[in-house]
This record gives structure tokens, sequence and C-alpha cells, in this order.
């Protein structure tokens, strides 16, 4: 075949094709044969031309880089920017919904986001104040973020997309009444109680006939026998009691039996002399109580002055645990709370007891209060001077309003709650804080019980916040183009 018919019937073949494929496309070929979208596409290239329709919202530039403008313009080659209609720019709209016929009247402009307001520009990814009327990458590829006319509300709200808040695992809770209870550990000593130390001393002159057989340490009785004395004015006031001698009103007996008690006699001494009607040469003394000997000065043939200390007697049946708590951790405790205390000379045994007394002061070098714990010692095996680790159950023990001890952003200047307000929304609150338990701190102003707080990134929301906080408080020529 020669050149001009071959050319000519390639025309036609040409011609044919493509009149095929139009008559294809318009009387809906594909269907009618079953065959897909991209099928018929394939079959009908004429068809899946389709034209732009709707406004032109900006110009791009013709070799597809990230080159935009609002108006007509030319790139540096001199080839006009390409327009781009409302029907082909991005749409963020799920694709999986069925997508309606785009007519003049039910045409949405990607000026206009579902469920969100009127979009009014785009703002830098890294929070720069630069702005952009178009889609816009910035130097390193990242797309501008679109800002919403709702958006403008309250500049440190933040919203996040559903995609967004599942990848950056955003979790919230729910503010409750609850009992915050935290746990103390600090060290102690054991301590005497001072209320149940004893101190036996003469009130006249007297002269110790003997001493009993009991040294510094030992453990007494109460009744048990420590010395015998003899003194001059209890002589004298033991043998006017003795005889009964009154000053005519019938009560010289009373009088001199209280005059034996203010000097000093036991009371076992006082009823002795009543039963017998004798004056003993020598007054035993008896213990006043149970408990050890912590001092003895009284040896046999000394001399007593008035006020001389002969012996010293502490009961241990009860004794004190005094710790220093430090300064921050004062606000949980509180007086009557409950105390456990634990000895490394007694390992498994664990003695219960109550704070109570917190002292006035607090110690200039090492910033802690001491805290007296009273503690029952019935068998005697914590002595005085020993180490104690000491557990107090500190907190809030009455109801109170409590959140996760993870959703408190504290910046030592203030402290931020994020509450979920639904559809992605969430807003920042300042709160004041309470109690500070192991799981929980209490809030005692800023949120309510049932307030659904964040406890989960809201460090990533509070940088956010921050960032449009930042952005709003630009002149409008920096934050808007």
């Amino acid at each position: 075949m020669n050149t001009p018919a071959h050319v000519a019937a390639t025309l036609s073949l040409t011609v044919l094709v493509g009149g095929g494929g139009y008559w294809a496309g318009t009387n809906d070929l594909g269907a009618q044969l079953g065959l897909s979208f991209s099928e018929t596409a394939l079959a009908t290239p004429a068809a899946s031309m389709a034209v732009p329709t709707g406004a032109i919202i900006y110009y791009r530039h013709p070799d597809g880089l990230p080159q935009f403008s609002a108006t007509p313009k030319n790139a540096e080659d001199g080839r006009p920017f390409v327009a781009v209609h409302a029907s082909e720019d991005v749409s963020f709209a799920d694709t999986a919904a069925p997508k309606p016929v785009e007519t003049e009247t039910t045409m949405t402009s990607s000026a206009t986001a579902p469920g969100a307001g009127k979009l009014l520009y785009y703002r830098n990814p890294m929070g720069l104040p630069d702005t952009s009327k178009v889609p816009k990458k910035d130097s390193m590829g990242m797309d501008y973020i679109p800002v919403y006319e709702g958006d403008q509300g309250d500049a440190s709200t933040v919203k996040v997309s559903l995609g967004k808040l599942q990848r950056t695992g955003v979790k919230t809770a729910t503010a409750e009444m609850a009992s915050i209870v935290r746990k103390i550990e600090v060290p102690g000593t054991i301590a005497l109680d001072e209320r149940l130390v004893s101190v036996i001393s003469m009130r006249t002159d007297s002269f110790v006939d003997d001493v009993a057989n009991v040294t510094t340490g030992d453990r007494i009785r109460k009744g048990q026998s420590l010395f015998s004395f003899y003194s001059k004015d209890i002589a004298t006031a033991a043998s006017e009691y003795a005889a009964g001698r009154n000053d005519g009103r019938g009560n010289g007996e009373v009088g001199s039996a209280l005059r034996l008690k203010n000097l000093g006699v036991p009371q076992e001494a006082i009823d002795t002399i009543a039963r017998t009607r004798q004056v003993p040469a020598s007054i035993g003394y008896v213990a006043p109580r149970d408990g050890v000997i912590l001092e003895r000065m009284a040896t046999t043939g000394m001399m007593a002055k008035p006020g001389d200390v002969l012996f010293r007697i502490a009961d241990i049946s009860n004794v004190w645990v005094i710790s220093g708590v430090p300064e921050y951790d004062l606000a949980s405790v509180r007086g009557g709370a409950a105390v456990d205390v634990t000895v490394r000379s007694l390992p498994g045994r664990t003695f219960k007891g109550v704070v109570d007394l917190i002292y006035p002061d607090v110690d200039m070098q090492t910033r802690t209060t001491k805290v007296r714990i009273e503690l029952p010692n019935p068998d005697g095996v914590l002595l005085a001077n020993m180490y104690a680790n000491v557990e107090i159950k500190a907190g809030a023990p009455n109801p109170v309003i409590a959140v996760p001890n993870s959703a408190v952003i504290d910046t030592g200047d203030r402290q931020v709650v994020f509450i979920d307000k639904g559809d992605g929304q969430f807003e920042p609150k300042d709160v004041t804080l309470g109690v500070r338990g192991e799981n929980q701190t209490e809030i005692t102003k800023g949120i309510a019980a049932g307030d659904k707080v964040v406890v989960a990134a809201n460090f990533l929301l509070d940088a956010e916040s921050n960032l449009n906080s930042a952005l709003s408080a630009m002149t409008p020529e920096e934050a808007k183009p």
C-alpha cells in the first residue's frame, strides 16, 4: 500500500474509534454491558475528561510546583498560571460517603468545610507568623493548616479531628467526688511519754535508812518498796495523828493526816498509822506506778534535802514516736490520722498508732516539722531512742472533687486541666489544687464533678493551645493575610 493510502486508512480508523467511543459514552454503553466505572473510562477516554465547573478559587503553577496565587499570574518563563475551579480543589470530606450530584445549587466551595465556619486563611504549621489565602506548603513540604471562622471564638480552645485523636492517644476521665488518701513515709524515733514519768523526791529533810535492791533499768510494779526514811517533821505530825489530837473543834485528826500527806508521806503509810495508832521508826516509800527505773540517786544513810531526786520512774506501756515531716507535706497531715510503725529490730511486726500532735514550728535547717505519734506498747518491746519507719495515712478523709494525677499540668506558675467539650474540642481550665494523693489530686477551684478531663496526651494539647493563643495575640497584619 502506498503512503497516501496508508495515511488515509489511519485517519479513517481514528475517526471511527473516536466516534464509537463518543457514542458509547453518551449512550451509557458501559452500564449496559456491566462494565465498571474504570473500565468504562478506559473504553471511553473522551468521557473521562470532565469539564471543570464552579468558580475559580485560585491559580496554580503550570508545572504543578507548590506555588499558588489568588489572582492571575505568570510563571518565570512567561506561561500563565492554571486556573483551579471549585470542582478541582481538594476535598477533605469523607470519601466513603456518596458524592452528591454537582449542580450549581448543590456545589459547596472548598472555602467552607462541613461542620465549620467559612475558611478564612491558611496558617503556618510551625506557628510562624506567615499565612496564606490559598493552600500552600512550607519549606519542609508541610501543608499549611486551614483556619475557619468558627475557630476564632476562643483562642486557647483546641480542636482536634477524630483521626488525630486516635493517633495522638488522647484519653479522658471523669472528675468525681472521692476521698483522697496518700502515704507519707518518714523516719522516726521512739520516745517516752512525758506524762507517764514520775520523779520521787522528799519534801522535808529526811534520812534514808534503807534502799531496796533495785537499780537503773529494772522493771518495777506499782506498790513495790523502794526505800525507807526518817524525818523529824514527819515523826511529829505522825505522833499527833496517832494520838488523835484535835483543836477543840473535832477536826484535828483530819488536819494531821493532811499535814502528813503534804509532807510527802505515802497514803499507805498514813493508813497504817491510822490503823495501828503507832508511829513507825521509819516510813517506807513504795513505787507510785508500774514502769522502768530511769534513774536511782538514793543510797543508804544519805540525807535528802527537799527537792532532791531519789528515783525517776517511767511507765512504758504507752510511748511516743517523734517524726520530722517535710514542710510541703504538712497540709496533708491531720491530727488523729492513722499511722503504721515498723522497727528494724522487730521484723514482721507493725504497730498501730495515731497522730497526737503536730508541733507549731518548722526546723530552720531541715525544713521539717515534728509530729508526735502516740503508740501503745503493752508488752514493752519498744524502747526509748529506737529508730522507726513511720507511714502516715494522710489526705482528705471527706469526699472532694478529684481527678487523676496525670490530668494536671503543673508549670509552677499555673496549674491547668483540659476539659473535653465534645466534637474534638478541648478547653484549658486554670485550677487550684488541694491534697495530692497517690493516684488522684483534689481540685478546689476550676472544675466541677462530672467534667471530662484529659488524662493522656494533654501536653500535646497544651502546646497547641499555647500556639493558638500566640497566633491570636498577633496584630491583624501579622496573623491574617
